[in-house]
């Protein structure tokens, strides 16, 4: 079941990207121990990679990055589409450089050095922010998914759905248009615990294929053949 709304931002996941390992290892351990779950990587191509490949809820960039610095990594993320929260992290105090960090696609800003409860305080405002953007029905054509009532429909028709089923469904309708691998939509609906190996999820789309698209109803369910599912009203 998916956690109640005001608790939700507890289940964020996070996508570090900072080339000081150390500092990267040590954030990554202090969200995970404030429930959130994080990822780490040390340079902006692999941010590129992750964050295309896996929704994230935040992504917490360093500005200064090998080759890539997090200006250039914002710009690309944005203009391929991510929409994940960033909060830049940057060791210059210059109101310019803080400008050039929230035009180049931010939404906030930390300058280093800074206190892990300020960071605490910055992901619970953006995931705050997140969950309004969130509040209302979700919609893929005619395909409606109420958040609060856990209730979904087709058009007129009624569809009745497990636990597992609806979190797959609202994860894919989350990230409607995009492409998710198998390995992300383990990570987001079952939550790291499932042991057994991807072909869960090629099971469960299954289930929540027949479901959701009965004879004579447009296919929204979209199979990316050696890359994984994607929620969409069509195939393009």
């Amino acid at each position: 079941m998916l956690p109640p709304a005001e608790t939700e931002w507890w289940n964020l996941r996070i996508l570090i990207v900072e080339d000081e390992g150390a500092l990267a290892q040590t954030l990554k351990r202090g969200l995970e121990e404030e429930r959130y779950v994080a990822d780490a990587v040390g340079n902006g191509l692999d941010a590129l990679d992750y964050a295309v490949a896996a929704p994230y809820d935040v992504i917490i960039l360093d500005v200064m990055l090998p080759g890539m610095d997090g200006f250039a990594v914002c710009r690309q993320l944005r203009q391929a589409g991510v929409g994940s929260h960033i909060l830049m992290l940057t060791a210059l105090s210059a109101v310019e450089q803080r400008v050039r960090g929230l035009d180049s696609g931010a939404d906030d800003y930390l300058t280093k050095p800074f206190a892990f409860k300020e960071l605490l305080a910055r992901l619970r405002a953006l995931g705050r922010r997140a969950r309004e953007i969130k509040v209302g029905p979700l919609r893929v054509g005619d395909l409606i998914l109420d958040e609060g009532t856990h209730e979904v429909c087709r058009a007129e028709r009624a569809i009745t759905l497990s636990p597992l089923e609806f979190r797959l469904l609202h994860c894919l309708m989350r990230h409607a248009g995009q492409v998710l691998s198998r390995d992300a939509l383990l990570d987001q609906v079952w939550n790291y615990d499932y042991a057994g190996g991807s072909n869960i999820v090629d099971v469960y789309v299954r289930y929540l294929r027949r479901k959701i698209e009965e004879p004579g109803e447009s296919h929204l369910l979209h199979t990316v053949r050696g890359v994984g599912y994607k929620l969409a009203e069509n195939a393009e």
